[in-house]
């Protein structure tokens, strides 16, 4: 056989062995290799770590069916590669179904739409264009998960105002991992982590902190903390965070030496807190004013790197207030006030935490400045629009102001940051000072590197709405005047998760999969050229297989015949 002939030769078996190879060892043992850029089929640790500790097998019900266009198609695709690999790693085993809600018979039908709802997925109407006509159906974005315990729903498109379709779909197809994950462990965990919510200092009352209770319940067990009854930093420590939403009371030493050495031990602390306080009740008429107010929680923020202003400010992406404009007969008619100090944010800095948020509605929220504090990360997460006006307390509230057209003109501050995370190591608030007398000053640690912080100039963002006909409090993001629905559930959910581990399922979202549109240009050059070679290409390996086949065979007979 001749020397290059046997080389093709040499190459071709070499291939067939590594294929066979690697078959054998398929079957024996599971592995993937992912070559893409962007790590699309790899896993994050936290991810893999709940697959392996499944303890049911799942079932995994696509609803999202049906001759769908290009980009919507590419959105079923990746929900169905994402499913296919966490059951590459799963301990028990995930089924896979396909289900159109839109094929079942008309009472199963509504029954099913009506289960959908109550998870969140809502009907989504696609608009496409077939043979020069526009056409519209309903499509179901989402997923439901199933064990022989529980059952869950997933929303899975998802995006954030201003987006563009090609940019949402691109943005959910980035946060599959996540989304489906964070759905697996809240199948799948049974003993969850301590979350407290602080009270004693005039804090939100339970209808007013129903949504906030309500969005954490998902995740965690939610416990109320009262201060007094804490009688030292150990007492806290059980708690991943701790949260201070709303106090209308200062805090005095002892309260602020507690949270203080808490974070300093590695603990997480969420403010949410009014820097002024306004009574709406007395917005009508002559209008009130909006004062500051002492929560004694303005130095020690300062000390970590943050200054909640005393001011408020006004948005043109505002929301509504109702008001009573009259009677009419006996009923009272009440009508949606514009109301720029609602403000309703959707501008997102691209973090785990923010990443794919809708709208988060603010009322009466303060900026935010930092300052230096060394060894601090300041990182701003949600910015106001580009059109925002800043009042200076004291503020004047009044209905009045609000019934003819906004002073455009004065709107012109843009992108202010109304929540930051710091991340680093603090100073504690007590370096250089006296520890109260009933603490152990022995325990004390000026610095902490390990716990987070979260601040926002509002309370409200975590506040329920009430409503009005029903007298129940709602959950976060739902208003009783407003068909939207706000991000505000997702945004809590979010920062207490990423707090309690930064590195675990919202590592995830770090994804980012870039859009790759064919060069227009290019393609048009140099069509004839692939086509040549598309068609050619397997024609030719073809052949070359067929010819090294046949100069094998040729050559063994050959050699047989010389030997007989």
């Amino acid at each position: 056989m001749a020397r290059g002939n046997r080389t093709i030769l040499i190459g071709v078996m070499a291939l067939l062995l590594l294929w066979l190879a690697l078959g054998m060892l398929e079957s024996s043992w599971k592995f993937r290799l992912d070559l893409t850029e962007e790590g699309r089929y790899s896993l994050s640790e936290a991810t893999l770590e709940i697959l392996e500790n499944m303890d049911e097998r799942l079932e995994v019900e696509i609803l999202l069916q049906g001759d769908l266009p290009a980009g919507m198609n590419r959105f079923q695709k990746g929900i169905e590669e994402t499913v296919k690999t966490f059951r590459n790693y799963a301990n028990e085993d995930i089924r896979i179904v396909y289900k159109d809600p839109l094929q079942l018979d008309r009472e199963s039908r509504e029954a099913y739409i009506a289960d959908l709802a109550a998870f969140g997925i809502n009907p989504t109407n696609l608009f496409s264009t077939q043979n020069g006509a526009q056409t519209s159906r309903l499509i179901f974005p989402g997923i439901v998960l199933r064990t022989e315990s529980y059952e869950l729903g997933v929303l899975l498109l998802k995006g954030e105002m201003g987006m563009s379709p090609d940019e949402t779909l691109n943005l959910s197809i980035e946060n599959l991992e996540f989304e489906i994950a964070q759905a697996l462990k809240r199948l799948y965990t049974r003993n969850k982590r301590a979350v407290g919510v602080i009270i004693g200092q005039g804090e939100m009352d339970a209808d007013n902190g129903f949504g906030m209770v309500e969005a954490l319940n998902e995740d965690y067990e939610v416990y109320k903390v009262p201060f007094e009854q804490a009688k030292s930093v150990e007492d806290l420590l059980s708690f991943e965070v701790l949260l201070v939403a709303g106090p209308k009371e200062a805090y005095g030493e002892r309260e602020k030496y507690l949270l203080d050495q808490y974070l300093m031990y590695g603990g997480n602390l969420l403010f949410f807190v009014d820097q002024l306080q306004v009574n709406l009740e007395d917005a009508g008429d002559g209008g009130t004013v909006a004062m500051p107010v002492d929560n004694g929680l303005d130095e020690m923020l300062f000390r970590y790197g943050i200054r909640i202003n005393r001011d408020l400010i006004q948005d043109l992406n505002f929301g509504y207030h109702p008001v009573v404009a009259g009677d009419f007969g006996n009923q009272s008619q009440i009508v949606p006030l514009p109301w720029p100090f609602y403000v309703h944010a959707g501008n997102m800095a691209n973090h785990p935490i923010t990443k794919g948020l809708d709208q988060v509605q603010f009322r009466f929220v303060s900026t935010l400045d930092t300052v230096k504090a060394d060894g601090v990360k300041k990182t701003p997460l949600v910015f106001s629009s580009n059109f925002t006006k800043r009042l200076s307390a004291p503020v004047r509230v009044a209905f009045e102001d609000m019934s003819g057209e906004p002073d455009m003109a004065s709107f012109t501050l843009q992108n202010l940051p109304l929540v930051y995370l710091l991340e680093g190591t603090f100073s504690s608030y007590f370096k250089n000072r006296f520890v109260p007398e009933e603490f152990d000053a022995s325990l004390f640690l000026p610095e902490g590197n390990t716990g987070s912080i979260l601040v926002a100039g509002d309370a409200d963002v975590v506040k329920s709405w009430v409503d009005p006909n029903e007298k129940q409090p709602l959950p976060l993001g739902i208003s009783p005047f407003s068909e939207n629905q706000m991000a505000n559930r997702e945004f809590l959910q979010n920062a207490v998760n990423f707090l309690v581990d930064p590195d675990g399922i919202m590592a995830s979202k770090r994804k980012q999969f870039e859009i790759r549109p064919l060069n227009k240009r290019k393609v048009s050059r140099q069509k004839t050229l692939w086509q040549t070679i598309n068609l050619l290409v397997p024609v030719g390996m073809v052949f070359l297989i067929g010819w090294v086949q046949y100069i094998f065979k040729k050559r063994k007979y050959e050699k047989d015949s010389r030997n007989s």
